[in-house]
């Protein structure tokens, strides 16, 4: 292996094994939430088109997902048009059902993982 894939492999076991920090629960004071709420609420002002667009990609990218979670049942159905269906002509259909069904968690699971990106709305996705 090397030394870049190592120090890859020993930084992601660290944050991933290395233990979370204890957080306290501590009230605010009212006078400071007082004082502190038409700032956030501006704040949240210039912040909603950002994330409007970023939860419209999100959703976009989570329609997707559920094209490939229902070309899941094209396997079964690939077969079984491979197998009674070949006197009906039916083994090209067939084949290319297989083939997009066994395709389909493959790219489910990749679709899966880049979810939280798509909600950034980095790269397109």
């Amino acid at each position: 292996m090397t030394m870049r894939k190592c120090l890859i492999l020993l930084l992601l076991l660290f944050c991933f094994a290395a233990p979370p920090a204890m957080q306290r629960a501590e009230a605010m004071d009212p006078v400071t939430i007082a004082i502190l709420t038409p700032i956030a609420i501006k704040g949240a002002q210039v912040a909603a088109p950002y994330v409007m667009r970023g939860l419209m990609s999100g959703a976009q990218h989570m329609v997707s997902m559920g094209y490939d979670l229902i070309n899941f049942f094209r396997l079964p159905l690939g077969v079984l048009q491979v197998t009674v269906g070949i006197p009906f002509g039916q083994l090209g259909n067939g084949a290319r059902n297989i083939i997009a069904g066994g395709i389909a968690p493959f790219k489910f699971v990749i679709k899966t993982l880049l979810l939280p990106v798509a909600f950034c709305r980095i790269g397109g996705g």
